[in-house]
Order: C-alpha cells, then structure tokens, then sequence
C-alpha cells in the first residue's frame, strides 16, 4: 500500500515527532529552566537539579523516546533511498547525524556530568558552591549543542516530510 501526497511514511513521522519532542525538551533548558535556576542560591541549584536529572534518568518513557528518535530517523532514511527518493533520503541521513551528534553530546558530556552532581558533597554551602562551579556552565553549553544539533535535525526532517508528501511515491516496501 502507497501512502498518498498528504501521509507521509510512518517511521519519517515518528523521527519528525520523536526529534521535535526531544528539541522542545532541551529547549526548555536552555530557555526556562537553567535561566531560573542560575538565579538561585547554590544549594537549591544542586537539589533542583539532581531531581531533574533523576527523573528524567530513571524515566523509561524519556529512555525509549531518546534512542527511538535515532532507530526511526535511520529507519526513515533507510526507506526513503529504497523508494528512491534521493532528497528526502539525504535530508533524513543528514538529520540522523545530527540527532547522533545530540546522543553523543548527552552520553559524552550531559550524563556524566549529572553523574558527578549527584556524587558530589553538597552538605554544606561550600561544596554546593563547587559542585555547582564545575557542573552548570559544562552542562549548558553541551545542552546548547544538543539543542541546536536537534532543531537541525527537525528542520532536515520537516524538509523530508515536505518532499515525501509532494510526490506521494510508495514507501518502499
């Protein structure tokens, strides 16, 4: 069964959804909440965070969102160029580095970061304060590379979606 002009190719939609969720999240940081937060005393910086990290950590729902985004970028890219939609192919592989590089950033720097946070003494107003020194401004510029690395990848998707959709080709199948 093809999809028509105005369905696009299911796993092209998850990625576009999945990635303009996980964008929307990081975008929140960066915008909301560390802004908020840098206007609070050191200990409660530490505590909000630590409760933010373990929630979103301990969250199988955040978990299977997180790394289904890239299995259904690639399986949407994987689709697209067996369908021989070249363009749309190439904007969904390209979107899949991208969204890559924001799992890179959230293992590599993010993760072990909050790690360290949640390790760290923070008994006491000292120790908040250097917890605090070497985890906030680390932490939001690997979340600013990850928030940019996944608006472009939804940017990517939007134009395979746009491309998909206006020459209705069949999925692939």
């Amino acid at each position: 069964m093809s999809p028509t002009p105005s369905r696009p190719e299911p796993a092209l939609l998850a990625a576009t959804v999945g990635t303009g969720l996980m964008a929307g999240l990081y975008l929140a940081f960066d915008v909301g909440v560390m802004p908020a937060l840098a206007r609070r005393e050191d200990e409660r910086f530490v505590s909000t965070m630590r409760r933010a990290n373990d929630a979103l950590d301990d969250s199988a729902s955040f978990g299977a969102l997180f790394l289904g985004v890239f299995v259904a970028t690639g399986v949407a890219a994987r689709r697209l160029r067996r369908a021989e939609q070249g363009e749309a192919a190439r904007r969904a592989r390209a979107a899949a580095v991208l969204y890559g590089l924001s799992v890179a950033v959230t293992i590599g720097a993010n993760l072990p970061l909050n790690r360290r946070l949640r390790a760290a003494p923070a008994a006491t107003s000292a120790a908040a304060t250097a917890a605090r020194a070497a985890y906030e401004r680390p932490w939001r510029t690997a979340n600013a590379v990850r928030t940019a690395a996944c608006l472009g990848a939804l940017a990517l998707l939007g134009g395979a979606v746009r491309r998909r959709t206006a020459t209705g080709h069949g999925d692939g199948r």
